[in-house]
């Protein structure tokens, strides 16, 4: 009964996305209109507009993480300096909470079969889930709305915030709901866009995870700074709980699976986000997706992401050297524990690329990257990357480096690879990861990835100290490690730093390429042509050792890059980080806006703020 509207889903949820306008309650056509939830098409039309809103933009996806510990970025973040305030947080805005509320509670005017009826009430709760998760990641405690808000009441628009928990325990609520009542008829998966059973399943895991390792990693409640009750402590185990059987419901399905062909491990874990009808090619893996159609001409943004994947003007996307370490060699072994003590820092960008797990090389630009059928080696841009560590992962080999090329790179908002991955976590941070669960899980991802797999019975020392020594099971760092070099630029990285209280990893110090000697030419693509030049002059700038590097005619030093001596060599990194990057327990939670509390002075503010 549903199979005949989905065929309609891209039109649709264009057309969706402009009806704005429209929000007239006496005419009867509009969007919000008591006589709009006729059937179930106009059901359709309006979650396909909370769709559109929901999934992710590639922009948005991929910038994500542009502050995380993984990356060196050019630009500052208010955020991470002192002078943020609450004078500058300004997001407090519950209008998509409206419209969602709004459709739940006049969604079953629509006739339809009553399993029509608890579907679409199921995508509705999904997405006042997914509202409600981001912004408790934002802000902790939030006022709880479950109906739309009467503008002439005041207990509505007066209201104080509601408990961590209890927003915690809304968002399950929900989840579940949406979980069992959302169908599972094929149909949906033919372009991995929609909502159905295994996407919320797959957001439940998500939720849970998060909020079960934050219960642990964090000892208070942020919304109010007191420690967490014993029942709230219980809580966390419960939803760590919660995810593995989310996991479970999904794993045993069989319905997902990785896509692993041994021939092309070299190339198909970068095939993934570089595919124009991903959305199709891969509906096997990816659980829910972000569509972009050529034939529609609907593409990506107004610019080329190859463009933004090359071009500086667009902030210089660039990896940092302590993340870069923690990629494996093939043979499953840590590629630091090949050097005495912390010698690995001499390594030259050659040595650190070789015989590395493949998703390295599929990742950043290695000696050897060609583009456009292999003609030209392309070496590191350092003008672009300022770390040496370039981004190849969404750039693809088709389609030129003009700024008005259009591109349409689907999204992977979730993959099969973060279930696996989130049900090896949760199992481990319940003690259970064993030898079973790793090899139906982290085993997968790293054959994949060229990488054999070991089943961890020692911690490495490097990720013990990445991790600042707060923790030593061996397990988790390797699941740890693991979620790092699947899920580089995938926008989760910043909220699993986060959940494992490791934010002052987002303002430590980044580093970039070893630079072994003064005038010395470097030929990072190894392809017999210098690609730079490393000049003798040091020189300071902002308490740091600066050391002019040439390439293509350009001093970098000269545009704004810094290279800070280092014990053995010289080690680039980025001007920002030296100059007042700070963190702090606060941090973890944004303060509630000023002019927020100005108007509702119940809301109170989060600790610390």
């Amino acid at each position: 009964m549903m199979k005949k509207y989905i065929v309609v889903f891209l039109f649709l949820s264009l057309t969706a996305t402009s009806c704005a306008g429209f929000l007239n309650k006496e005419n009867p056509n509009a969007i919000e209109s008591e006589f709009f939830f006729e059937n179930e098409n106009s059901l359709i039309l309006y979650t396909n507009g909370l769709i559109r809103s929901y999934a992710t933009e590639i922009l948005d996806f991929i910038n994500g993480d542009r502050y995380a510990d993984t990356h060196s970025w050019d630009g500052e973040n208010l955020f991470y300096t002192d002078r943020y305030s609450v004078s500058n947080s300004t997001s407090w805005s519950w209008s998509s909470l409206r419209s969602i509320n709004y459709y739940l509670e006049n969604m079953r005017k629509a006739k339809a079969e009553s399993e029509v009826l608890d579907h679409y009430e199921g995508v509705g709760r999904f997405f006042r889930a997914m509202f409600y998760f981001r912004r408790m990641k934002t802000y902790g405690a939030l006022p709880w709305y479950d109906h739309v808000i009467d503008p002439n009441s005041t207990a509505d628009l007066y209201k104080t915030r509601n408990s961590r928990s209890e927003i915690c325990r809304h968002i399950l609520e929900d989840l579940n709901y949406a979980c069992e009542h959302c169908s599972s008829d094929e149909a949906y998966f033919v372009r991995s866009t929609l909502i159905h059973k295994y996407v919320a399943l797959a957001v439940k895991a998500r939720f849970c995870l998060y909020e079960g390792t934050w219960r642990k990693y964090h000892s208070v409640d942020l919304s109010t700074g007191l420690p967490w009750t014993t029942e709230e402590r219980e809580e966390g185990t419960m939803y760590l709980r919660e995810c593995v059987a989310a996991c479970e419901a999904i794993m045993d399905s069989r319905r997902y699976q990785l896509v692993d062909v041994v021939s092309n491990r070299r190339t198909q874990y970068r095939a993934m986000f570089t595919a124009a009808d991903g959305c199709a090619d891969y509906t096997d893996e990816w659980i829910w997706a972000r569509d972009y159609d050529e034939g529609y001409q609907v593409n990506n943004q107004s610019y080329s992401i190859n463009d933004y994947m090359i071009n500086a003007q667009h902030a210089s996307y660039a990896f940092n050297r302590d993340f870069i370490f923690t990629y494996l060699m093939l043979d499953g072994t840590p590629f630091t524990s090949r050097y005495s003590g912390t010698d690995y820092y001499n390594a030259t960008f050659s040595e650190e690329c070789d015989g590395r797990d493949y998703r390295l090389e599929q990742t950043i630009r290695t000696p050897g990257f060609t583009r456009n059928g292999g003609k030209t080696h392309y070496a590191p841009d350092l003008v672009f990357s300022k770390t040496g560590y370039q981004p190849i992962k969404y750039l693809t080999d088709e389609i030129k480096d003009q700024i008005n090329d259009a591109t349409y790179t689907d999204v992977p908002l979730i993959r099969y690879a973060e279930i696996l991955l989130s049900y090896a976590e949760a199992k481990a941070e319940l003690g259970e990861c064993t030898k079973a669960v790793w090899d139906k899980t982290v085993a997968l991802t790293r054959a994949r990835s060229g990488v054999k797999s070991i089943y961890p019975t020692a911690a490495d020392p490097y990720m013990k100290a990445y991790f600042n020594n707060t923790v030593t099971d061996p397990v988790i760092l390797e699941i740890r490690r693991e979620r790092g070099t699947e899920f580089p630029m995938e926008n989760l990285r910043q909220d699993d730093i986060r959940r494992w209280h490791m934010g002052a990893l987002l303002v430590k110090q980044k580093t970039g390429i070893y630079i072994p000697a003064l005038e010395k030419a470097l030929d990072l693509d190894e392809d017999g042509i210098t690609d730079n030049f490393v000049s003798s002059k040091v020189t300071e700038k902002a308490g740091l050792r600066v050391l002019t590097v040439n390439y293509n005619g350009s001093s970098l030093s000269g545009a704004g890059h810094v290279l800070s001596e280092g014990n053995k060599g010289y080690i680039r990194v980025a001007t920002y980080i030296q100059q007042g990057y700070t963190w702090s327990e606060k941090k973890y939670l944004y303060p509630i806006p000023a002019p927020d509390i100005t108007l509702n002075a119940d809301l109170g503010q989060n600790y610390g703020w």
